[in-house]
């Protein structure tokens, strides 16, 4: 998939700035290309739960922001996110005191 393409489907405008970002992102997890085409089936899951993948702007990684609305759907969201890390060897980073997920590489 092309970076352009990457980022239409992550819904963010493709832009010279947008394509940097995405680059550093993509440089600073460990086996991208492993976890590519799964980071956006998951985006895409997540859609129906007011949930997706995003670049962070804080660091140079994915981040996965569960912004489901009560508690059994944030639940959900969580097992979905889980299980997800789980089936593909992904490691992932909780971010603290929120309900998000830093996507740090394949293991």
């Amino acid at each position: 998939m092309t970076k352009d393409a990457l980022l239409m489907q992550l819904d963010y405008a493709v832009s010279d700035s947008s394509l940097a970002h995405l680059q550093q992102v993509i440089d600073n997890t460990e086996g991208f290309e492993h976890i590519e085409k799964h980071l956006i089936a998951l985006h895409d899951a997540l859609k129906s739960h007011l949930s997706f993948v995003a670049l962070s702007s804080s660091k140079d990684y994915f981040k996965i922001k569960n912004e489901a609305k009560g508690e059994e759907m944030v639940k959900e969201v969580e097992e979905m996110i889980q299980k997800w890390s789980q089936k593909y060897k992904i490691t992932l980073e909780k971010v603290p005191n929120k309900n998000t997920y830093y996507v740090l590489g394949y293991k």
